[in-house]
């Protein structure tokens, strides 16, 4: 290898711990061009930092992004902090000519996203990348969906249906975190998870979404407050105290794609007994895919050429050799997990610094998902366009 690649994570929390995992690991499995040394994690509490500096390997600590930044010794810049913050340390770190991963959606609006964008694309001049952490592209049997839809397998697309359900806030006295505070996360199921379906839908069609009506609602309104809630469902000591849920707890959106065909997307955290499916179903003129992340080791196919005897969907084990990213790890039939999507995006980050065209998604093409997000919220606004049954 070259020269090594210095990297500071930002933030330590879930997606910090994904992050920093996937660094560690991407070289001793994938042959890559450059060896990663993550070398700062940033958190706002320095004893909570230190324990999981500690606990995850990086040997320095820093309390304030800036460190970051201003350190001439660091070339990547990850960014897993909320949405909130994307925007001020993503532009800071661009200018200082530090590449950056973004963990999505890449802003809290549109107007910040396309501020990034631009901050982007004039450091693109200068050789500095933009990646936006659209991880579950990086899920084999998704990308051999997107590979069967290149190679005209399924012929013209017609229908898109795409579900993200998960269930960790159907407790009503689940405690409030930062998730459900519309200036912290920008929106709630809608960016947090439906921003996955937004972007899978996309880039496994290839085309992108043109118009959108929707609905957005919220069934709890006010939760526990918790004073050191961290991670998905939240942790620490909850006090009597309600507050104020500001985001939607789930989204329902019809949307028309530019190549003409249409779909129906769902994203809740109030689906009881679904964990993490994430459901893309996509229909053609010849075959049909199906892909659910609670198998994520398996794609459901349809090849309508098939003799209608023997026509039915079958079950593709997306763990050889032949099939995305599955090269660099075990023998055939030896599933991947979570924690492997991350992996696989270090190592295109990383396949990507010396690339003149970068890894994809770069801040740009994730901002086409922010513009999604912002009308789907402006459709959910319009009350006008909500038909009243006639009974």
């Amino acid at each position: 290898m070259s020269q090594p690649v210095r990297i500071a994570v930002i933030g330590h929390a879930f997606m910090g711990a994904a992050h920093l995992h996937a660094w560690r690991t991407a070289p001793r499995f994938f042959d890559l061009p450059r060896r990663p040394e993550v070398a700062l994690l940033v958190g706002r509490d320095e004893a909570r930092t230190r324990a999981a500096a500690e606990k995850l390997g990086v040997e320095e600590i820093a309390t304030d992004w800036r460190d970051a930044v201003t350190r001439e010794d660091i070339d990547v810049v990850d960014i897993c902090t909320p949405g909130d913050t994307h925007a001020v340390i993503a532009e800071a770190a661009l200018a200082a000519g530090k590449h950056v991963l973004c963990e999505k959606p890449l802003a809290n609006s549109v107007q910040e996203a396309e501020s990034m964008a631009a901050a982007a694309a004039q450091a693109a001049e200068r050789g500095v990348h933009t990646f936006c952490g659209f991880s579950y592209r990086r899920t084999p049997a998704l990308a051999l969906a997107r590979r069967f839809v290149e190679e005209g397998r399924l012929g013209e697309i017609r229908h898109v249906r795409a579900q993200y359900l998960q269930d960790w806030l159907s407790d009503a006295d689940a405690p409030l975190t930062w998730r459900l505070d519309k200036e912290t996360a920008g929106s709630g199921a809608l960016g947090d998870i439906g921003a996955h379906s937004i972007d899978a839908a996309q880039w496994v069609t290839g085309q992108q979404i043109d118009g959108v009506s929707a609905l957005l609602h919220t069934f709890v309104t006010s939760r526990p407050v918790s004073g050191s809630a961290e991670g998905l469902g939240g942790a620490g000591d909850v006090t009597g105290e309600r507050g104020p849920v500001t985001v939607d707890d789930a989204a329902a959106f019809t949307a028309r794609f530019s190549g003409g065909a249409v779909g129906v997307f769902e994203a809740t955290r109030f689906a009881l007994g679904r964990r993490n499916a994430n459901r893309l179903e996509i229909n053609g003129s010849r075959g049909s895919v199906a892909f659910d992340f609670e198998r994520m080791n398996q794609l459901e196919y349809f090849d309508g050429d098939d003799p209608q005897q023997t026509q039915g969907f079958r079950t593709i084990q997306v763990t050889d050799a032949v099939h995305p990213y599955t090269d660099h790890w075990w023998p055939v039939g030896h599933g991947l997990g979570y924690g492997d999507l991350f992996v696989h995006q270090v190592a295109d980050v990383l396949t990507a610094l010396d690339a003149p065209e970068g890894a994809r998604p770069d801040f740009g093409e994730s901002l086409d998902v922010q513009r999604v997000l912002d009308a789907v919220e402006r459709s959910a606004e319009d009350s006008s366009r909500y038909t009243s049954v006639t009974r």
